[in-house]
This record gives structure tokens, sequence and C-alpha cells, in this order.
């Protein structure tokens, strides 16, 4: 049976660090298997104290200790929605260098949890329940979205946005109308398929109408430096409140903490 890696991109935030981790003890327990969250990138500079006293793993570095160990065959499952730049050419990069240097491994990595064309249905099941409970617990009606991501300089990423924007609202009511929108994107034409950026949206709807409340699916896995307590998602949703008095913006939860995110986990894990 191969190591199985849980992995994300990383962050610098200890939150993102503690939520791979608990993601991981549950793929874990539902799959009967160890399951180890490892960080492509930036985890490893989180105090170790703010992590329970254990320093997060990055997979360079995971990975070569593991092969020093004599261990050689390795299972990926990621937690990316599309297909980025860390799938199709870090990680394979990262696998014909360590296979120069060590010799044969075996390193399969998973697909990612949005694979178009097909897409993952069950991912639309978790942004709708997402919307349902942010709606129940702010007494406001779904009337007013905007399904937000990163932004990506990969039209191929941003599809997965798009897929999943075009399905939820074959979900929702004739009345409601769901907006797209990037946290950020680079300058230039070049990009424009990423859509606008949210604050631009987000001052456009209430510039239409400051007395209704937008909610805000997070199409973000984990609660790091973008879409955690006091990132970068909630500091634009702050600054168009400030200028808008009486305008309300209602994030949801991320899409990392919902308990079906586990079921696509354990189905990837199966999957050749």
């Amino acid at each position: 049976m191969p190591e199985t890696l849980l992995i994300d991109n990383g962050s610098t935030r200890a939150q993102s660090t503690l939520a791979l981790r608990a993601l991981a003890r549950s793929l874990g327990e539902h799959s009967d298997r160890p399951v180890y969250p490892v960080s492509l990138l930036h985890a490893d500079a989180v105090p170790a104290d703010a992590l329970g006293g254990q320093r997060a793993d990055t997979l360079e570095p995971w990975l070569r200790a593991a092969l020093a160990a004599g261990r050689r065959d390795f299972l990926l499952v990621p937690l990316w929605f599309g297909p980025s730049r860390a799938l199709t050419q870090f990680i394979p990069t990262l696998t014909a260098e360590l296979t120069r240097e060590y010799g044969p491994l075996r390193l399969h990595c998973a697909r990612e949890l949005c694979p178009l064309p097909d897409g993952e249905p069950r991912l639309v099941d978790i942004l709708f329940d997402h919307l349902q409970a942010t709606a129940a617990a702010q007494a406001c009606h779904l009337r007013r979205l905007v399904l937000v991501d990163h932004g990506s300089p990969l039209p191929q990423v941003s599809a997965v946005r798009q897929w999943l924007a075009e399905q939820l609202r074959g979900r929702l009511g004739a009345d409601t109308q769901l907006h797209e929108a990037v946290m950020e994107r680079r300058p230039g034409s070049d990009y424009d398929f990423n859509g606008e950026r949210l604050e631009t949206v987000l001052h456009r709807l209430a510039a239409a109408d400051p007395a209704s409340p937008v909610l805000l699916p997070l199409l973000f896995l984990s609660p790091g430096r973008h879409a955690g307590p006091g990132g970068d998602i909630a500091a634009i949703c702050a600054r168009v409140e400030s200028a808008v008095p009486g305008f309300r913006v209602y994030p949801t939860p991320v899409v990392g903490t919902h308990p079906a995110l586990i079921e696509i986990l354990a189905q990837r894990m199966t999957a050749r």
C-alpha cells in the first residue's frame, strides 16, 4: 500500500495547517489507513508553538526523508479545485528530480477536486448547503450571491469556478442573481478570463441596492490568509461595507469544513 499524503498549497497561517491536519485525520479514519498532512510550500514558516509543538511538513523534505528511509511508493491526494501548475508542473518536476537522485520510485497524484469536463456535482452540493445555512443564520434570502475564488493565471482553473457557478444557477430560483468574482487577478486583458475582482463586484452591487445583503460562497478549501478570519476576503468585504453604510456581505464557510469533502477525497484515493 502506498504512503498516502493529503497535500495542499500551504499557508503561513497556522489555521490552514491545523485544518489540513484535521482533514487528514478524518480521511484516514474514513479510509482506515494513515494519511499524512503535507503542504507543497510555505507552511514550514509557521512556528511550531502555533501548531501544537509540531512543525508543518512540506512536500520535498517529507519525500526526501521517506526515500532515504527506503520508502518508494506514494499517493498524493491534492486539495486543489482545478489543474493548477502545482499539479501539472511542480510535482512532476520534483518527481523527476527525486528519481534521478534516489532511483526508481512510484508517485501517483490523484485527480483534482473538480476535473472538467464532467466536474464534481458533490462540490455543488457543498456550496449549496453552505449557502442555505448562511442564509438561515443571517435571516436573509438567496437573492444576491457572488461565487468567489482566488483567481488564477490559467484559464482551465477559472473554468472550474465557471462550471460550478453554472451548476449552482440550476439549483437556485429564477429571482436569484449569481455573480462570479476573483479575490485577485493579474492586470491586463490577457487575464480577462478570470472575470472581475471581488471588490469591484461588491461595490457595484452595493451602489445598486445597499439595503439588500450579498451572500458570498467561498470557493476556498481552508481558512488561510485569504479566506480565514482577518484575511484578504474579510478585508475586502469590510472596505466595501465601510464605504456604503448599511450594506452587508455574508461569507459562507470554506469548502473544507463540509463533511462531504471527505467522501470526494476518499474516492480520489481509490480511483486510478
